[in-house]
């Protein structure tokens, strides 16, 4: 029997079997489930056993015993009973949110990680309404998935939603729900799933701040301006209710140089605060990069409101700025264009051209002041803006091109890699080198939209090199570090073209890098990624040993002006030396830059630089040229 008990035979086929002992007369007896083997040493089959009296024609009894296999759905019994004990352990255990609701959405139970997500205990959300525990903003989107899955409309939905805890707070979660139905096809109940994901939320919220906010101010970057006034030039009777004020502050780079970049920084914080205070909700203050700011109001009547934003500016900027015990006094140069029908047909460039002509103009009459553009400004400020026009054109529509100068291992000759070197294919002056347009993209506030279109065109040669142990250096700023844009610009186009993050090599190019900077966050994140950080120019101003001991950098290359005097300078032959000892005992690799001869190279190499590039190996060459 079903406790493991021999069950005599006389029992089981007997014809009172299974009847209870005062049953009535006639009384049907209950089937015995027994195990019944085989043979001995044969797997056990559970079958079930009904013994029934018949009379005969003569007036006797003949027992008719019926035997029926009740193996294979005792084991399915046994089955459903391990998969639900199984389930509820998994369930009780989950180190996620586990919910079963009815049809109805109504929790018939839940497990402690859920109970826990929402600050309650379990007891407290049997029978509640699932979409009541949410975020009221997301209730008709739950309810609508959950209509949709019932109406046969999939079978599962997947949601990113804000659950309510009991304590008042947010909490995000992705919830993952499945419908069951029976086996006619109904309704019948839901499984849930509920993953905290606040902490993944939030990341990705700071992320795209950061993307769309510079990092120093926290006001829009450049091209969150551009995006936002396009939008607000878009309608056709934008013309009066859009204007542009360009802001410059005067006499910054003295206080750079003067007291160092975190007073500057403080400065540029405060002036940030200026802007939005002036604001007052009718516009976005962006910071283009430097100290060079732009305002876009937005208001029915713009000409009004702009003047009303540029004197509560200049209001603000009359209060010295407190920073490491001293008092700045800060000022600014502001020019201002309201667009007009003109304007509107110029585009949202040609409105800002138009605010910078005006910038240009308060500056010659003086600064510190505010000017409306007119005009007859176009030609007053058409030398500065025109320039920086241009190139902002130019790298939109792909003028700007790299060329490839290899560098050599010393040791064998063979090419290890190249450095990319921008070029403007300008369409009137031919191929332009970099001294004639870099100062311009600088001083235009250019220097991180040129960088991004410097990587990304590295990255998408290095998919397409087939040579796939070369690397490629590019040439970055901290500035353009510090904006916040262009790291996360590399490790993006390095995924999307599956490039390994050890072909592109960064070269440092300055030494400004302050403690606790977005610039030096930037370049960790860089190097954690993968990337290999070397320091270019490597020798000169105060940068060798501070970067070096400070920096998470993996080379150093030699300056070009050591690399002129050898082997004749024996100064420079000494310094050569010298910095190749010191970076070799610190495992750096070495690259020398500027190599024309072979004597300078054999030289270069016997003091222990590995690497090197120059006119000896080869100029910089378009894609389709390098080897």
């Amino acid at each position: 029997n079903e406790a493991g008990q021999p069950v005599p035979a006389a029992l089981v086929f007997s014809p009172g079997a299974g009847i209870p002992r005062d049953a009535a007369p006639g009384t049907a007896p209950a089937p015995l489930v027994v195990g019944a083997a085989p043979r001995s040493g044969a797997p056990v089959r559970w079958v079930q056993v009904t013994t029934r009296q018949l009379p005969t024609a003569e007036g006797s009894f003949e027992l008719v015993t019926t035997i029926a296999d009740m193996t294979g759905p005792r084991e399915i019994r046994a089955a459903l009973a391990r998969s639900e004990t199984q389930f509820r352990v998994a369930m009780e255990n989950a180190p996620i949110g586990m919910v079963l609701a009815d049809s109805q959405w109504r929790v018939m139970e839940a497990n402690d990680a859920f109970a826990s997500l929402l600050g309650t205990e379990t007891s407290a959300l049997s029978g509640r309404d699932l979409s009541t525990l949410s975020h009221p903003a997301d209730r008709a989107s739950e309810r609508a998935h959950v209509q949709q899955v019932l109406a046969g409309v999939g079978r599962r939905f997947t949601l990113e939603k804000r659950y309510l805890r009991v304590d008042g707070q947010t909490v995000w979660a992705v919830l993952d729900a499945v419908l069951v139905r029976t086996p006619d096809g109904a309704p019948d109940h839901f499984v849930a799933q509920i993953r905290d994901s606040t902490e993944s939320h939030m990341q990705s919220e700071m992320l795209a701040h950061r993307a769309a906010h510079d990092p120093l101010t926290g006001l829009a970057n450049r091209s969150v301006m551009q995006e936002t006034l396009e939008r607000a030039m878009a309608p056709a009777d934008a013309a009066g209710r859009v204007a542009v004020l360009v802001v410059d502050l005067d006499e910054f780079k003295e206080i750079n140089d003067r007291y160092g970049h975190p007073a500057g920084d403080e400065v540029l914080v405060h002036v940030a605060g200026v802007l939005r205070a002036a604001c007052g909700g009718r516009g976005t203050a962006a910071r283009l990069g430097g100290d060079e700011f732009v305002v876009i109001v937005q208001d029915g009547d713009a000409g009004r409101a702009v003047f009303e934003v540029a004197s509560r500016i200049q209001e603000g900027l009359a209060n010295p700025v407190r920073s490491q015990r001293r008092r700045f006094a800060v000022r600014a140069s502001i020019g201002v264009a309201v667009v007009d029908d003109a304007l509107l047909g110029a585009g949202p460039m040609g409105a800002l051209a138009a605010a910078d002509a005006a910038l240009y103009r308060a500056k010659a009459l003086g600064r510190s002041r505010t000017e409306v553009y007119h005009p007859d400004m176009a030609v007053l400020g058409s030398s500065r803006h025109g320039a920086v026009s241009e190139l902002a054109h130019a790298i939109d529509a792909g003028q700007l091109v790299l060329h490839y100068q290899p560098v050599i291992d010393l040791m064998d000759g063979t090419v290890v890699g190249h450095e990319a070197l921008v070029r403007w294919q300008h369409p009137e002056r031919g191929l332009l080198l970099p001294g004639s347009f870099l100062d311009t993209a600088l001083e235009g506030g250019l220097g991180l939209a040129l960088g991004v279109e410097v990587v990304s065109q590295a990255i998408a040669y290095l998919a397409r090199d087939s040579s796939a142990g070369r690397w490629v250096s590019v040439n970055v700023s901290a500035d353009q570090l510090g904006a916040g844009e262009l790291a996360a610009r590399i490790r993006r186009e390095l995924t999307r073209y599956g490039v390994p993050p050890g072909r592109l090599l960064v070269e440092l190019t300055d030494a400004t890098l302050e403690v606790g900077s977005r610039a030096r966050y930037d370049l960790g994140e860089l190097v954690d990624a993968g990337l290999p950080v070397m320091i270019d120019a490597f020798g000169t101003g105060i940068s060798p040993l501070g970067y070096l001991r400070e920096l998470p950098v993996s080379g150093v290359k030699l300056d070009m002006s050591f690399t002129a005097g050898i082997p004749e300078d024996p100064a420079a032959a000494r310094v050569s030396r010298g910095l190749g000892a010191l970076a070799r005992e610190m495992g750096m690799v070495t690259v020398a830059e500027g190599i024309e001869t072979s004597e300078q190279a054999v030289f270069l190499r016997d003091a222990g630089w590995r690497y090197g590039q120059g006119w000896l190996f080869g100029a910089a060459r378009a894609e389709g040229d390098v080897g």
